[in-house]
């Protein structure tokens, strides 16, 4: 194992890889619940995407660690599920057995995209700066996330977003995220996953000795609460998609949606945890980078097939990273851990949103480092890299900021005159994300 992940090389060992995965699994595990939640409004059984979200975050995350051998977790979309529920099934009136045939064609496209190198061409035709730009924006991203996960931050009608007033639960978050940070600054081993549980704790007599929960925990007034502790797998949703039904010319806008959205999510997830963790290979570019975008294709493709939405490699891998994850062997422990709760899933409530929030808010603030290298006394680069880092929070989509980055440096390129800083590539995936914005 010390050889097949060369642990020398990267300068990490066993136990530290075990530790980062077990990090970044805390640090995306939510999914499993959340989910389900989301696509069950489009209605789906809440039970059967649980299973199918296990196995997708479980199967492709592996297969990240062992073909692509980078620390990067991978599992269903947030954004995705949300376009997927509320948009194709609800919106458009898709049949959710037809969306889930769409998830499995754009799949297909992807696997494509990539074996032909064209997906790494397009991470290579992206400016530096502009990924510098991306990781700063996602690590704002996750910060806003676990901001919002603890209800610190809320929405207003007069400023838009508030800090919410003083409560129990703004407490107990708040001890929390102090406490972290100082194991994180100590350099205390595993200084997330101890905050993590130090918060969970903490937060047990909410709802039973003061404050009130159910503004934040679905209607129950504990934070912590225990549903019990086994329940078994629903296979319901396995090749429940409608493959041929999902070919359909009309839906071709639907497949194209959900290839853009994950590509750009994905490249974007590469880039920042790359650039945030030094993972660069000898000519700069994210280390083995076609290697990890067909993982990231087959993740998409076997999503429909077993009942969820598109899975996307995940920014929260950031978390494993900083605990010290280098090889493909975090990837792996954290895929592993997603098994057991098939049958174990209720324990997963025992952790609160208030608890990994935290680690979160931790990881946006390692994944600004890349923000110094950007060339702020140069106005052409500065400006699209500031709209693609800023928009990202502020639109609450990874994507979007991308879009209005790219399209805003090509057009301030060739105004002032410097079109040969952007590639033929470049103009291509700008015209893309101009379309995709009306679609």
């Amino acid at each position: 194992m010390e050889n097949f992940f060369d642990f020398k090389k990267n300068g990490t060992d066993f136990r530290t890889e075990i530790l980062a995965g077990i990090t970044t699994f805390l640090a995306t595990m939510y999914i499993i619940v959340v989910n389900p939640a989301i696509l069950s409004a489009a209605g789906m059984p809440f039970s059967g995407v649980l299973t199918a979200t296990v196995l997708v975050s479980a199967f492709s995350s592996i297969a990240m660690g062992i073909y692509a051998k980078n620390p990067i977790v991978m599992a269903p979309g947030m954004g995705i599920n949300a376009f997927f529920a509320y948009s194709v099934v609800l919106g458009m009136g898709v049949k959710w057995e037809t969306a889930l045939g769409t998830v499995f064609w754009s799949g297909v496209i992807f696997i494509l995209l990539s074996v032909f190198n064209i997906r790494t061409m397009i991470l290579k035709s992206i400016p530096r700066q502009l990924r510098y730009a991306i990781s700063a924006g996602i690590g704002l991203f996750i910060t806003l996330i676990g901001f919002e996960n603890a209800k610190f931050i809320v929405s207003s009608q007069a400023t838009l977003v508030s800090i919410a007033k003083m409560n129990p639960i703004i407490i107990t978050f708040l001890i929390g995220l102090i406490v972290t940070a100082i194991l994180v600054i100590k350099r205390v081993k595993g200084a997330l996953i101890i905050g993590i549980l130090f918060t969970t704790l903490l937060s047990i007599p909410i709802g039973r000795l003061w404050g009130n929960a159910s503004s934040i925990n679905y209607g129950t007034s504990t934070l912590v609460t225990w549903n019990g502790l086994i329940s078994w797998p629903d296979f319901s949703l396995l090749m429940r998609l409608d493959f041929l039904g999902s070919l359909k010319f009309s839906l071709w806008p639907v497949i194209f949606a959900f290839l853009f959205t994950d590509m750009f999510d994905s490249i974007s997830t590469f880039i920042g945890v790359s650039e945030a963790a030094d993972l660069i290979d000898e000519t700069g570019e994210p280390r083995r980078i076609k290697e990890s975008l067909i993982v990231d294709a087959f993740g998409t493709m076997i999503s429909g097939p077993l009942g969820t939405s598109s899975s996307t490699s995940y920014i929260e891998s950031a978390a494993g990273v900083e605990e010290g994850g280098r090889t493909g062997l975090t990837a792996v422990a954290a895929g592993i851990l997603f098994l057991p709760f098939m049958f174990f899933s209720p324990l997963l409530s025992i952790i609160p949103p208030i608890a990994t929030a935290p680690a979160l808010i931790l990881v946006g603030v390692f994944m600004m480092k890349p923000v110094i290298k950007i060339n702020w006394s140069i106005l052409d680069d500065a400006i699209p890299s500031f709209f693609g880092m800023i928009l990202i929070p502020l639109t609450y989509s990874i994507t979007q900021g991308i879009i209005w980055g790219f399209l805003s440096w090509v057009i301030i390129k060739f105004v002032t005159g410097k079109r040969n800083e952007v590639s033929v590539t470049m103009v291509i995936i700008t015209v893309l994300a101009v379309l995709a914005l009306f679609a």
